[in-house]
This record gives structure tokens, C-alpha cells and sequence, in this order.
């Protein structure tokens, strides 16, 4: 009989996820945590049951105050951080958990590729981008909450790296862009049966930004972009 030892404890799934994944979960996670503990007044008071409208009103994205900064030409600190702090107030804990499944998915494969310092400005320019595109495409007084736009800017991501592998495969590389356009038919269908949100912009426009910054990421690549701009 062998008398070699077998370690057979369970091991974390957190040990599989770069830091920055987790550390961006945890974050997202906990501002709702808080939420449904102020909802169900265990902590807080009677006033923390609206802490979550309060936070939608404070920290939330509206067109229509960017359309009176950019009217006005005056940019309060306190109107424009809602470019980024939208990204951490939710609808509802339901909003909330889906942003941070995929985040948690298509963040590991990010951060293993690229790194923890690529999942941090991919997420910050990515909900940068879903706000920017939200507030100039559209007009609406429809707010934008939650990471979805972050979210979507790691699927960009992610489908840069399948591109990159597809054509090093020499495969069709608009395989790649399954998963996005899977997702926007998918909003396509549930606008259609119970109403249409415009929030989809902003998705679009985080998923692009994702795509691109990704690209950037790879060794060289600004230098190349460099040479081709400056042979035209």
C-alpha cells in the first residue's frame, strides 16, 4: 500500500480569480449587501430603507445633467463623478448579481492574459465609455445604473483575445463577436415583449472600449499605430 499522502481539501475557486476581478466583486457585492441590509432595517435605521434611491439620485447618470453641463460649460465635481460611480448602484440585487457573474467570468480570462492592471482600466473606461455614449447618443431622462457597461467592456476584451486566436488558427475571426451579438439580440427580444431600455448603448459602447483597449494592451501595439499614422 502507498504511502504517499494525498492533500484532497477543497480549494478555494477564489484562488483561480486575479485579485483585481475579486477585489471589484467584492466591491459591487458589498454596496448591495449594505442595501439589503438597510432594505430589510437591520443596519442603518429607518433610513437606511432608501438608502438605495438616495444612492440612485447621488450617484447615478442622467442625460439630462449632462446636457446642462455641456450647455452651461461648467463641470461640478459632484455631477461629474456620476460618469463613474453609476457603475455601483443597482436596480435591484438580481441587477447586481448579474453584472458581477460576469465580471467574475469574463474578468479571470482577462486578468490572466492581461494582467490585474489591465482589469482595473478596462473596467474604469469602459464605464466611462457607457456613460459618454449614453449621455451624447442619446436623450432620454431614463437614468443609467449599474456595471453592466464594465461588464460588457471585459466581454470586449474577451472577444479580442478569441479574435487573436482565431486568426492565429486561421480561422473565421467574426467568431469571435458570437457572445456580443448573442447578448444584443437577446436585448433585442426582451425590448420587444416587455419594453425596450436605452441602457443598451451604453453596453455597446463598453463592450467597443473593452475591445479596443485590449488591443492596445498587446506588446507593441501603440508603436505600430504609431509608424502606420505617421507613414500617411
Amino acid at each position: 500500500m502507498s504511502d504517499e499522502h494525498h492533500d484532497f481539501r477543497p480549494q478555494s475557486p477564489f484562488n483561480a480569480l486575479p485579485p483585481m476581478v475579486i477585489a471589484i466583486a467584492l466591491v459591487l457585492g458589498g454596496i448591495e449587501i449594505l442595501f439589503q441590509l438597510g432594505t430589510l432595517g437591520l443596519i442603518g435605521g429607518q433610513q437606511a430603507v432608501g438608502w438605495r434611491i438616495a444612492a440612485m439620485e447621488d450617484y447615478g447618470f442622467f442625460d439630462t445633467v449632462f446636457e446642462a453641463m455641456r450647455a452651461q460649460g461648467v463641470w461640478p465635481l459632484e455631477h461629474v463623478r456620476r460618469f463613474f460611480t453609476y457603475a455601483f448602484v443597482h436596480y435591484s440585487i438580481t441587477h447586481a448579481l448579474m453584472v458581477i457573474v460576469f465580471i467574475l467570468a469574463l474578468g479571470k480570462m482577462v486578468g490572466e492574459t492581461f494582467g490585474n492592471f489591465a482589469v482595473l482600466v478596462i473596467f474604469i473606461l469602459s464605464t466611462l465609455a457607457g456613460s459618454l455614449a449614453y449621455g451624447l447618443i442619446l436623450t432620454t431622462n431614463v437614468q443609467l445604473l449599474g456595471a453592466y457597461p464594465a461588464a460588457y467592456g471585459f466581454i470586449g476584451a474577451y472577444t479580442f483575445i478569441l479574435w487573436l486566436g482565431l486568426g492565429a488558427m486561421q480561422e473565421n475571426q467574426l467568431r469571435a463577436f458570437t457572445l456580443i451579438g448573442f447578448l444584443m439580440g437577446l436585448q433585442l427580444v426582451f425590448g420587444l415583449l416587455f419594453g425596450g431600455s436605452p441602457d443598451w448603448v451604453a453596453d455597446l459602447a463598453g463592450f467597443a472600449m473593452g475591445f479596443v483597449t485590449a488591443a492596445l494592451m498587446v506588446p507593441g501595439a501603440i508603436g505600430r499605430i504609431r509608424a502606420r499614422l505617421q507613414r500617411r
